[in-house]
Order: structure tokens, then sequence, then C-alpha cells
């Protein structure tokens, strides 16, 4: 008798668990079909899945050609990591030091460069700051290659710099062009409003009647500087670095035009691979490993900050 009560007891328990988990499945699911008929929902559903489809479509399609073997076009064929075992034998750790080093150099210089000017635009120019932003938008509407071509009859020996430098300075930089300084010098003028608009958008969020408070209560300027201007224009000088060093880390144009071969960058070597070594495992193989690399630089250096205190949540 008490087996037979014991056995009821527990087969009843098991009904019970059984009708709990399909209840709670059952609501989840009125919950999703309910979530999914709101205007939300139903108005943005199609948009996102058309960037699903294609942002997260072709990355995941380059992750699967770099699997398959080297110089070969068929998914359906085996799978092997030999194309990422080349890149880690053969030297493209070259590109990618590079790759990375001047795209920190970059955000370093344009940070120098673009804080004062930022500053000056929100701050001292007043309406004048509208015109020099539109001076500044223009030359976004002409080709990227166009302008560094530009640059290139500039630095060009006998061009118009280094003239000007050797007329009233005395100085000979007719050498400067195809060099590693005139790279940076590149990214530095083609990524400058990328740098400065979300800098310029930090420091519109500091309030002068703040600034004014803490002048008045016997604040030095690099005081009023670091406890006040910089935390409250941290979100667009970080947006500004990260936009700045991802767009840099990728850059190609400019290491070719500028630059001649004396720099070889990682994207370089993605194109050679992809056109004329016609190795298109390789080249997915060198996209994804920067990706990667990039991504992890990037959270580990986010992991590292107070992004609540940064962005005013703390």
């Amino acid at each position: 008798m008490a087996l037979d009560t014991d056995a009821r007891s527990l087969e009843s328990e098991l009904e019970d668990s059984g009708h709990a988990r399909r209840a709670q499945a059952g609501g989840a699911a009125a919950r999703l079909g309910a979530w999914v008929k709101q205007p939300g929902p139903l108005l943005g559903g199609p948009l996102m899945l058309f960037l699903a489809l294609g942002f997260v479509g072709p990355l995941l399609l380059v992750a699967a050609f770099s699997l398959i073997p080297p110089k070969t076009f068929d998914l359906s064929g085996g799978w092997t990591t030999q194309n990422y075992v080349d890149i880690v034998t053969e030297s493209y750790w070259i590109s990618f030091a590079w790759s990375f080093g001047l795209a920190a150099v970059t955000v370093v210089c344009l940070l120098a460069v673009c804080y004062p000017l930022a500053y000056a635009m929100t701050k001292v120019f007043g309406r004048a700051a509208s015109l020099l932003t539109l001076l500044l938008v223009i030359p976004l509407f002409v080709s990227e290659n166009i302008r560094l071509f530009g640059w290139v009859l500039s630095l060009v020996k006998g061009g118009v710099l280094p003239g000007a430098a050797d007329l009233w300075l005395g100085i000979d930089i007719s050498g400067l062009l195809y060099t590693v300084p005139a790279i940076v010098l590149g990214l530095v003028y083609v990524y400058l409003p990328f740098m400065l608009f979300p800098m310029v958008l930090g420091l519109s969020m500091v309030p002068d009647r703040l600034r004014e408070a803490a002048i008045d209560l016997g604040a030095s300027r690099w005081q009023l500087f670091r406890e006040v201007e910089l935390p409250l224009a941290m979100p667009g000088i970080l947006i500004g670095c990260l936009l700045t060093f991802i767009l840099a880390l990728g850059s190609l144009a400019e290491s070719k035009i500028l630059g001649g071969s004396v720099v070889v960058m990682i994207a370089d070597d993605i194109e050679s691979a992809f056109t004329f070594a016609q190795n298109w495992p390789k080249g997915a193989a060198l996209s994804v490993l920067l990706m990667v690399l990039a991504g992890g630089l990037i959270f580990a250096v986010l992991s590292r900050l107070d992004l609540d205190k940064i962005l005013g949540r703390g």
C-alpha cells in the first residue's frame, strides 16, 4: 500500500510539473506572439531581417570561405585551418603590426589636433563654427583618391609644399612623399572629420553654467579640463577614437598613394589575396583574423573603462 501511494504521489508530481512547464511555455509563446503583433516589431522586423541578411550573412560567408582549402572556391569540400596556419607561419604579422601601429598613431594625432579645434567650434567661434563645419564637410563629397592625389601633387619634388618650405623656412622636405610620415598625414587628413564631429558633440554637452561655476569656485584651467570638461565630453571623444581607429585600421588608399611600397598594410594583403593571387580562402582568413584582433583589442580596452561613469549613468 505504501509503495502504491508513493508511486501515485510521484506520478501526480510529474503530471503537475509537466502541466507547469507546458503552461510556462504557453505563456512565453503568448507573450512572444503579443510582442510580435506590436507596431514596433511589425514595422522594424523586415528592416532588421534585411540588415541581418546584408550584414551578418556576408560575414558568415567570409568565415566559411576561410575554412576551405587554399585556392579553392567550393564550400562543399572539406574544412581545414591551413589558411590560418599559413598566415601565422608567413610574414603577415608585419602587415598587422603596421596597420595597428599606424591606426594608433592616427588616433593620437587626431586627438591632439581635434580637441582644440572642437573646443573652439563649441565655445569660441560662435556662428563662424557653422562656416568651418561646412568647409570640413565639403571635401567629403570629393573622392578620397582624388584628394590624396592632390597631396601627391603637393608633396612631390618641386611641388607646392616643398617649394614653399624651402623658400620661406629653408627646410628641404622634397623627400617626404612615399614615406611613413606621408601615410600618417594622409590618414589624419582623411579621417579628421570622423574624430572632430563626435568630439564637437561631446564638448557641446558641457554646460557653460557648470564651467562658470567651477571657475567661480576657484578651479584652475587644468582642474576645469580634468574635472568638468573631459568627463562630460568623454562619450564623444570615445566614439571618435573608436571610429577613427577602425577606419584607419582598414585603410588602403593612403598607404598605396602616399606611401608607395614603403609600407604594406593588412588591407593591401587582403586585396591582393582576393584579386591578383586569386586565393579567396586566404583573403577570407586574413579578414576574419583582422576582425577578431580588432574586436578583441576594442573589448579589452572597453573592459578596463567604467562606461557607466563615462556615459553619465554612474
